[in-house]
């Protein structure tokens, strides 16, 4: 029989905070997750290519199950276009690009956080509730203050086109 090394949420009188991660003293760990297809495939190809195309496939993940990177993306579109109709300088274009892969850094992050959370803990928990609203919070004040400061670059740009700067 194996044991959960950690709490759920399944029992009511135990606070949010009480989780136990320690291997047990009779051995009874499961490592065969560590034999796994997935796990040996995944070690086997150390090679830059083999990186390059893990990360391209945790990206195609990530767009395909995520839906607000699918709307970063296009935001980020967005973006580039108005940099081009505003004739943005190269400062504008810096900050704007930088904004962008921040951004799309932060919901990746975000991705990998939720994914690993729900691995952890499959039943409610707090705690894995918190870690994911504060994933998720950090891409929300990421994006905003990338909104603020695109605003800025774009209102520059357009009274400089237009001539009233």
């Amino acid at each position: 029989m194996k044991r959960r090394f950690f709490s759920l949420g399944a029992q009511k009188a135990m606070p949010d905070h009480d989780f136990d991660l320690r291997v047990p003293e009779d051995s009874s760990f499961d490592d065969t997750i560590l034999d796994s297809p997935t796990v040996s495939a995944w070690k086997k190809d150390s090679t830059l290519s083999g990186k390059f195309s893990y990360a391209l496939q945790g990206i195609s993940f990530a767009l395909v199950t995520e839906r607000n990177l699918r709307i970063h993306m296009v935001v980020a579109v967005l973006s580039i276009i108005a940099c081009l109709i505003l004739r943005v300088q190269l400062w504008g274009w810096v900050a704007i690009l930088t904004l962008i892969a921040l951004v799309i850094f932060a919901e990746l992050f975000n991705t990998a956080i939720e994914t690993v959370v729900d691995l952890i803990s499959p039943e409610y928990h707090i705690l894995a509730k918190r870690a994911k609203d504060v994933a998720a919070g950090a891409v929300l004040v990421l994006a905003m203050i990338s909104v603020l400061c695109g605003l800025a670059i774009y209102i520059d740009a357009f009274l400089s086109l237009i001539g009233m700067r």
